[in-house]
């Protein structure tokens, strides 16, 4: 039995080895220029680091974290660390932390912050909540740099990963909050799903924005979460309510380090898809998820993303089909089909459409084609069109009018058809 401040816990046999945790003590870490894992693609043989040890410091304040060490014992494994990537997150994360000290998990916890060169208060902030939650058993870690620029949200959650020596990770955004029950749920589910992303329901705030992208985030069904991989909307699990285990993380590979306007969690999640990973989600409301204008999803451009689901669907998808049909002779079906290789643009057997203005057309001329003779595609009404689809009509967005349309075919969602937009 270990003893974590005042929490007793029995060690799962489901965690696998003990690993001798790490012994940080107050300040920032460096940021480590090393590798997450040293395995090669075996998750079995994953020997992700652990955080570097240092000595401990005189300062008394300080002195609860080596008390904390000596108590947890060598034996001991952390088994879930908390992930908190930072960069000038001052006005939320008195709220964000309070929420990790709240959670009901009764195994060990650490929160392993990265403090991404922020200008801000946010660093006293942390230190200030270091020394409650060690009080109360959940050890911290925290590492960062202050260079005149931030290194990115990739670069900030892998090296939190790094630092850390968690058995399972728990990904957090500065400017959300869990609900006490989150870490349990979830630790639980990935201990039953160990090659999977464990996701959550979530709660927006403010509640009346993005409503129709939340209510798609809730109400996805179990097959969904694989079947609509390829849609405007990103992971069909958002990536702050991702938990997994360390094994599985370093299979998948670390976060793109490419900094602003690239879209690390949709890159590391297709990544995911491709090595086979699973997705699952805990019904149950797990995190308030926080919408502002300055948050990092908003410095990716739509096209950047675009262009990496449009790849990703030929490669998942387009390749296993001789022919199939674009519903949707407007703006964003033909869009789809300019930007599909030359051999998949070959696949295209026709568009097809509800919209009779349209269909009176007859067909699409691909002016742009570089052939001599233009290709022209056949505009059909979509109860004459053939099957398979990548369908270019956002779901629910049109009263209900367009998924009767689609249910009357009678047809096997990942089978039969692929959602895109």
């Amino acid at each position: 039995m270990c003893v974590q401040g005042v929490r007793k816990i029995e060690m799962s046999e489901e965690v696998g080895a003990p690993r001798s945790p790490s012994s940080a003590a107050g300040g920032q870490v460096p940021f480590l220029h090393k590798e997450l894992c040293d395995c090669d693609s075996v998750p079995a043989k994953c020997k992700c680091p652990a955080a570097p040890s240092s000595p401990v410091p005189d300062n008394p304040q300080l002195q609860s974290r080596a008390s904390l060490d000596s108590v947890i014992g060598e034996g001991c494994r952390i088994q879930v660390s908390v992930i908190l990537p930072v960069h000038n997150s001052e006005c939320w994360l008195d709220e964000c932390l309070k929420s990790v000290m709240k959670q009901d998990f009764e195994g060990t916890m650490e929160l392993s912050v990265f403090n991404d060169a922020s200008k801000d208060n946010s660093i006293n902030i942390i230190e200030k909540w270091k020394l409650k939650l060690e009080d109360v058993g959940i050890r911290v870690v925290i590492g960062g740099h202050d260079s005149p620029q931030p290194q990115g949200v990739g670069f900030a959650k892998n090296q939190a990963i790094i630092q850390s020596s968690g058995t399972y990770l728990c990904f957090l955004d500065s400017d959300d909050v869990m609900m006490p029950q989150r870490v349990k749920l979830q630790f639980e589910a990935a201990i039953q799903h160990p090659n999977s992303i464990i996701g959550c329901q979530v709660r927006r705030e403010p509640l009346d924005s993005t409503e129709r992208y939340t209510r798609w985030i809730n109400n996805l069904t179990p097959g969904q979460l694989l079947t609509q991989v390829f849609t405007s909307h990103g992971p069909t699990v958002i990536m702050p309510t991702w938990f997994c285990s360390r094994e599985w993380f370093c299979h998948v590979g670390k976060f793109d380090e490419g900094g602003k306007g690239v879209p690390e969690d949709l890159l590391f999640f297709y990544e995911h898809i491709r090595k086979g990973g699973g997705v699952f989600r805990v019904d149950q409301c797990l995190l308030q998820y926080r919408y502002h204008p300055q948050a990092a999803t908003h410095s990716v451009l739509e096209e950047t993303i675009w262009n990496h689901r449009v790849r990703f669907l030929e490669d998942r998808a387009l390749k296993h089909w001789t022919s199939f049909t674009i519903w949707n002779a407007g703006k964003q079906g033909r869009k789809l089909y300019r930007s599909l290789s030359p051999a998949n643009q070959k696949k295209v057997a026709a568009f097809c459409d509800v919209d009779e203005n349209k269909i009176v057309k007859g067909f699409y001329t691909y002016q742009e084609s570089k052939e001599r003779r233009k290709p022209q595609i056949p505009i059909q009404h979509f109860r004459d069109a053939t099957p398979p689809f990548i369908i270019c009509v956002k779901l629910d967005l049109t009263g209900g009018g367009f998924e009767e349309n689609l249910a009357t075919l009678d047809l096997k969602e990942g089978l039969d058809y692929h959602h895109f937009n």
